[in-house]
């Protein structure tokens, strides 16, 4: 138990620190990065989404490559050069060096390695309540991050975030050296906690996975491009410098953050996640429709921005925990290898379409477009089924088990046994299931 809480301690602490250098510049890129030899609004969405394209189509290649070298090994080269691209973000003078060092920054998608190591390191009963810990800490960095990007850059400009991030990454650094458990390399992937090539094709096409790969793109597309526009907007319509808008993000973040969590939680508890995740959905929808309105007034746009922020931290938190409810048997880290690429695919874009429309002088149909896609992720969203309540298991066993009929027990809702790994994979709703009477009917093809 002391070494599973070193390993998610470590580990979390390391995530956190390294999103917060990759969020802070999201509330500050279009006010500061002006100054920025050659820069435009569509200059400066691709330098805000670039490290998306990086980690989208580096997550999976690096994690895959983990298998080969070992979990910390990737991570420490990942920092490495997140490190590199933020001081040569720091140095640049035109805007395409800062979109060099951003791209360089996502070049280090080591997000899949350190869930991947996760779970190497914590039991199946620890795992989900682990993977939450991780989920918090994006979480905190994103509000964290919202209050000091502003005052950062307001002392220094883009260049001391990019400085204090290549500090953050140092940071993190010496946590993956000092603190992060060592695991002895597998001789094959897990698959529940990494991804499998033979079954991409298979999680792709699937269609409840397919709702939620879409949903992750749309959300973050929409975040991205929504910053684009939004700090130029509290500079223009609510007459409020670059340099407090701290105070006007951490009050209302902290709401929101607090109420996402609260929302979740009860949602879970009902059993009426679809209900929590079909409203958020809407309510995102109708933020962006009250800013495209709604953006001269100070009231609308302080009301939009709440309810904007709400529906964002409790889709990013339902979304990843859907996936995981929704998975196949032993398809777990292909899902989640998959999601995490649609949402790095999707700042790239957002960030992209965002700084296009600004440039064109178009600020108001940023949020038209982004509501109209999320109307389409609504629609797309509403023949969902309501997930099972589903946990993830794993037995070594003898080859001997495809004798056992596990899935007339009941509660038992997929079973996977992989020959090569001699591994067995279930999917199970621990209310139903009689776990003394699935350990007697395993009891003899376990390995010893």
């Amino acid at each position: 138990m002391k070494h599973e809480l070193r390993a998610v301690l470590s580990l979390a602490s390391l995530y956190m620190v390294r999103m917060l250098g990759l969020f802070m510049v999201l509330p500050v890129m279009f006010i500061y990065g002006q100054d920025y030899c050659g820069a435009s609004a569509t200059t400066l969405g691709l330098a805000l989404g670039i490290y998306g394209l990086s980690q989208a189509l580096l997550q999976i290649p690096l994690g895959l490559l983990s298998d080969l070298i070992g979990r910390k090994l990737v991570i420490v080269l990942g920092l490495l050069v997140f490190i590199i691209g933020s001081i040569v973000a720091a140095c640049a003078e035109s805007v395409w060096g800062l979109i060099l060092g951003r791209a360089l920054q996502g070049c280090g998608a080591i997000a899949s390695t350190v869930m991947a190591l996760l779970a190497d390191l914590t039991t199946d009963k620890n795992r989900s309540k682990a993977m939450a810990a991780i989920g918090a800490s994006i979480g905190f960095s994103f509000v964290l991050a919202m209050v000091l990007g502003p005052v950062l850059a307001a002392k220094g400009g883009l260049s001391t975030i990019f400085v204090v991030t290549a500090g953050l990454g140092s940071v993190a650094l010496i946590l993956a050296l000092c603190l992060v458990p060592q695991v002895k390399q597998l001789n094959s992937p897990r698959r529940d906690s990494m991804a499998v090539p033979a079954l991409f094709l298979s999680s792709f096409l699937n269609p409840a996975l397919a709702r939620l790969n879409v949903g992750i793109f749309v959300l973050h597309a929409v975040m991205t491009a929504v910053f684009v526009v939004v700090p130029s907007l509290l500079v223009s319509s609510l007459g409020l410098p670059a340099k407090e808008h701290w105070q006007l993000y951490l009050p209302l973040m902290l709401v929101a953050f607090v109420l996402a969590v609260a929302l979740m939680m009860r949602a879970e508890k009902a059993g009426r996640a679809k209900f929590a995740f079909i409203g958020a959905v809407a309510c995102l929808a109708l933020s962006l429709f009250a800013f495209a309105f709604g953006y001269a007034s100070t009231v609308f746009v302080l009301l939009s921005l709440s309810v904007f922020f709400v529906a964002f931290n409790l889709l990013e938190a339902m979304l990843p925990s859907l996936v995981s409810k929704m998975c196949p048997a032993g398809g777990r880290g292909t899902a989640m290898g998959i999601y995490s690429s649609s949402q790095f695919l999707g700042a790239f874009c957002g960030g992209v379409a965002g700084g296009y429309l600004f440039d064109s002088g178009a600020e108001v149909a940023v949020f038209v477009v982004a509501g109209l896609c999320v109307v389409l992720w609504l629609l797309l969203a509403l023949p969902m089924k309501a997930p099972e309540a589903a946990h993830s298991l794993s037995y070594a066993v003898s080859n001997s088990i495809v004798d056992v009929d596990l899935l007339a027990l009941d509660g038992v809702s997929d079973v996977i046994y992989v020959e090569d790994e001699a591994q067995l994979y279930l999917k199970v709703d621990k209310s139903r299931l009689d776990m003394s009477l699935l350990e007697q009917h395993l009891a003899a093809h376990l390995k010893a």
